[in-house]
């Protein structure tokens, strides 16, 4: 990744980037909308209550307010948002931001904004897949995957969504990669075959309480 850069909201992405490679990215990331798909599967989110944090404007948010979900925002600095009442949530979304690890306050505010069988969903990073490759020392692809990292530990169970990175052109992929990552973005562009990186994402979900459903 180049050295200096604006940073762009980590919640609309997996990268901060500025903002002409952030808006590439965004055009290119899950065409195929797995992850609000995901997130309905999870939720569900159509037509409920949802607290979205740190990531209004994002393609998330657009996706949800399609969907139906009446969409309440809130602010990384104050996660569960200062004017959200107690049991006013059906379900209470992070992307990429939120939870970077899992503090027992958080989830304190989260079960006491969420109604009974309410649903605290996480998006992050999965690995073992191309994009991995840009990055691959990332604690969300390692330790918070296993059974004794800090989701699994704390209740949550895990829904990975098999994603892809889609560009118009093998030309197109190869010069974002490279200008976006560097020499690292060029050394994954030169493995690829297609126009697309393959991209594994998590979905860590939880009841109310600490309660899983049997999926996932």
């Amino acid at each position: 990744m180049p050295s200096t850069y604006t940073p762009h909201l980590v919640s609309d992405l997996p990268f901060q980037l500025p903002p002409e490679a952030a808006r590439r990215l965004a055009s290119a990331l899950d065409v195929e909308g797995k992850i609000l798909r995901g997130l309905e599967a999870l939720g569900p989110v159509a037509g409920r209550d949802v607290l979205l944090v740190d990531a209004a404007g994002s393609a998330i948010a657009a996706g949800l307010e399609r969907v139906g979900a009446r969409v309440v925002h809130a602010d990384l600095g104050s996660p569960f948002g200062a004017d959200a009442t107690g049991e006013s949530m059906d379900v209470i979304i992070g992307l990429w931001s939120l939870f970077r690890g899992v503090r027992p306050e958080d989830l304190e505010a989260a079960d006491r904004i969420l109604r009974p069988d309410g649903r605290l969903l996480v998006v992050h990073d999965y690995g073992r897949d191309d994009v991995s490759r840009i990055n691959p020392d990332r604690e969300e692809l390692g330790a918070w995957t296993r059974r004794n990292g800090p989701f699994l530990r704390a209740g949550f169970r895990v829904r990975v969504l098999h994603c892809f990175w889609t560009f118009e052109s093998q030309d197109a992929a190869t010069d974002f990669l490279g200008s976006a990552f560097g020499e690292a973005g060029a050394a994954v562009a030169a493995t690829l075959k297609r126009p697309r990186l393959s991209y594994n994402v998590a979905i860590y979900h939880r009841t109310r309480g600490g309660v899983a459903p049997p999926q996932g």
